[in-house]
């Protein structure tokens, strides 16, 4: 059997021998396809694949269709909407993420994002502290569970809703559970966004929720884009000059931030939450195990459709 490594942006070169060494010690043959430029191509190279490993790669219908003797697909991260679902359903295709194995990177970008807000973006001028400022964090995962306990570290109160986790279980941690979104983005200066992007998130970010937030108010998210309502955003950004808003992914309406809202927004070049030698190492390996596991033994854990 054959495990497709497939990958636009590569691995850290030391993910792969270790993806490699699992494959060859299951006796599956392990092929490396990287910086590939058309989805095209990606077409062609899976018709012989019976697993296939990527990263922020498209698995559309089309790429599934082409791959007939295709078992399974590991997204190396936690976000899977790269993936057609239904498509991979259909064709009796598991689908797995890696949950957990990006989740520190993630977290510490999110608190790094943070500070640099708080201190004006290293402008030299007084900024303030994160210490004794309030913190919401909105999905308490993999991801929010590491952002509560950094956050701990600096100082700050913390508070988070979820509402598939019971009141319990999040304030084990010493975090304070709050019972709606209004609650949570009324009660915080800062909130850390971690909802997935599916048919009930999208666009559920906006103006109600963001209006909500006290003087001073920092929005980061390290989710996804699709799930801010970006026309609203920018009436918050329009309607209150104290509002910040930060993300390790640019949104479609990045030039008007860039136009007119200078100092109170900062986005990365490019999609930065996993983007650690050791967050990506983590994942491909994660992927690997779990591919041997699946085909090896039957193991479904981390399937997502």
């Amino acid at each position: 059997m054959k495990i497709l490594v497939a990958t636009q942006k590569p691995f850290d070169p030391a993910a792969i021998p270790q993806i490699e060494e699992i494959g060859k010690n299951a006796g599956f043959e392990v092929e490396v396809f990287e910086k590939y430029a058309e989805q095209q191509e990606l077409v062609d190279k899976v018709k012989d694949a019976h697993a296939l490993i990527i990263r922020s790669d498209k698995v559309t219908k089309e790429v599934i269709d082409a791959a007939p003797e295709l078992k399974i697909v590991v997204r190396a991260g936690a976000g899977y909407d790269n993936v057609d679902l239904d498509a991979a359903t259909a064709k009796d295709v598991v689908v797995m993420n890696t949950p957990g194995q990006n989740s520190n990177a993630v977290a510490e970008l999110a608190l790094g994002m943070m500070v640099f807000m708080a201190r004006g973006q290293f402008n030299g001028k007084p900024g303030t502290e994160l210490s004794g400022k309030t913190l919401g964090i909105h999905a308490y995962g993999n991801v929010g569970r590491l952002v509560a306990k950094i956050a701990k570290g600096f100082g700050m109160q913390v508070c988070a809703f979820d509402p598939f986790l019971e009141k319990e279980k999040i304030e084990a941690d010493g975090v304070k559970a709050l019972g709606s979104e209004e609650e949570l983005y009324g009660s915080c200066q800062y909130i850390s966004l971690h909802i997935p992007s599916n048919a009930n998130t999208k666009k559920s970010i906006g103006k109600d929720l963001l209006g909500k937030m006290p003087e001073n108010a920092v929005l980061v998210n390290t989710a996804r884009k699709e799930v801010i309502n970006e026309d609203e955003l920018l009436e918050v950004m329009e309607t209150r000059q104290d509002f910040k808003y930060v993300s390790d992914i640019a949104p479609d309406c990045k030039d008007t931030f860039a136009g007119k809202y200078e100092g109170r927004y900062f986005f990365t070049p490019k999609k930065m939450g996993a983007q650690t030698k050791e967050a990506n190492v983590n994942a491909g390996v994660a992927a690997a195990n779990q591919i041997v596991n699946y085909l090896k033994k039957g193991d479904t854990t981390f399937k997502v459709n």
